[in-house]
């Protein structure tokens, strides 16, 4: 289960369990419901503070907890509702958020870290990746409005399309991520950057980002269902 930690200003989610440094930080619906409790944490604090993710290891997420889904097919719809509910909460956060990526963010794990402000990748592994079309996984209408409304249409086409693996330097030219640290330094970094925005805490950010992810967030809003999962996938 995922855990919190505080330096000074700033909280630091980590997605993996403590003292477990190689676990994929799936998103069992369990994981799901221990983020949002640690997120209403922090949103209960007071004061200037801003947000960073982040966990140990080869991966930052690998995604959907793909064991537990295909054992759970009829309540397959209700699942990515509830994943897709991790963006919305991400992208309207009213704190600063900066996601640390310490590793392969893939699939829906890669999508948890679009949904943030900012990231800071490690520079000398891990890949952003979107493998759906490879694994012949749709997005549903939520992914695709949080990713075409992130990410360029060109960068779209090749993460979406191809499936291709981007490590910290591509990354950074497709404005993917904002900046990448060796791995020792990457927390560090990151926790720096989020310090930097904590006095940004104020009630007008969500409003901002409310307005500034509007399209996003009404895609993510859209209940998926198997008339609109199956659209997506034809």
């Amino acid at each position: 289960m995922p855990y919190l930690e505080r330096h000074g200003e700033v909280f630091v989610v980590y997605l993996g369990a403590e003292g477990q440094t190689d676990s994929e930080n799936r998103f069992h619906p369990d994981w799901i419901d221990a983020f949002h409790g640690l997120l209403d944490e922090v949103e209960s604090s007071e004061g200037p503070a801003a947000l960073v993710t982040t966990a140990t290891g080869k991966f930052f997420s690998n995604g959907l907890d793909t064991d537990w889904l295909f054992g759970n097919l009829d309540k397959m719809h209700g699942y990515l509702d509830r994943v897709h509910s991790l963006y919305t909460r991400l992208l309207a956060f009213p704190l600063p958020t900066v996601a640390a990526i310490n590793g392969h963010a893939f699939g829906a794990g890669a999508m948890l870290a679009t949904s943030h402000d900012f990231r800071v990748m490690r520079a000398d592994r891990g890949f952003y990746c979107l493998p759906e079309v490879h694994l012949g996984m749709p997005f549903t209408i939520g992914m695709n409005a949080l990713l075409t409304e992130r990410l360029s249409n060109q960068v779209c086409v090749q993460a979406m399309t191809t499936g291709h693996r981007y490590p910290a330097d591509e990354a950074i030219a497709a404005g993917i991520a904002d900046a990448k640290a060796d791995a020792p330094e990457l927390l560090a970094t990151a926790i720096e950057r989020a310090a930097a925005l904590a006095s940004n805490r104020k009630p007008n950010l969500p409003v901002i980002k409310r307005a500034l992810h509007a399209k996003a967030l009404a895609g993510l809003a859209v209940a998926t269902t198997p008339e609109n999962l199956a659209f997506a996938a034809s």
